[in-house]
């Protein structure tokens, strides 16, 4: 899908910082449904890439030495594409993890995430697992099944 007209209205009205109810209602959805219209705009795909391009944009037209002392800077050969290329959530977290310009903090929560992935836990064994061992176990012993009779041929010519 692509940004129609009413979402486009919606997020520069939200842009223009009005709340989703509100910018619903710019964008022209009724005031009985705006809320839940707002909500439901602010987490569509399109409207969010957007918002983002468009704070993006705002963020660069800022003058340099706000940027200097705000938020920490970008590695110049950082590419927002590559982040977008990944399909796979396990790929993505392998990258991030090995990756020595995240922070370490972020690097450390990618590689907790992907524990349950490349390591079991210990002890960690499905009910059919456990039901069979628990069926060794009780045919073992004094109660066990004896081995079946060998058959033989005797009366060959």
């Amino acid at each position: 899908m692509a940004l129609t007209a009413k979402k486009r209205r919606f997020a520069d009205a939200v842009l223009a910082g009005k709340s989703n109810k509100d910018g619903a209602v710019a964008a022209g959805y009724s005031a009985k449904t705006a809320s839940a219209a707002g909500s439901r705009l602010v987490k569509d795909k399109d409207v969010v890439l957007y918002l983002e391009a468009a704070r993006i944009q705002r963020e660069a037209k800022a003058k340099p030495a706000e940027k200097e002392a705000g938020a920490p800077r970008v590695p110049a050969d950082f590419n927002i594409d590559a982040l977008s290329t990944f399909t796979d959530p396990k790929a993505f977290l392998i990258a991030a993890m090995n990756d020595g310009r995240t922070e370490q903090k972020l690097r450390v929560d990618a590689a907790k995430a992907l524990m349950p992935f490349m390591h079991a836990k210990v002890g960690e064994a499905g009910k059919k697992d456990a039901k069979a061992d628990a069926a060794k176990k009780a045919g073992a012993g004094k109660f066990a099944a004896t081995a079946p009779p060998k058959l033989v041929v005797n009366n060959r010519k």
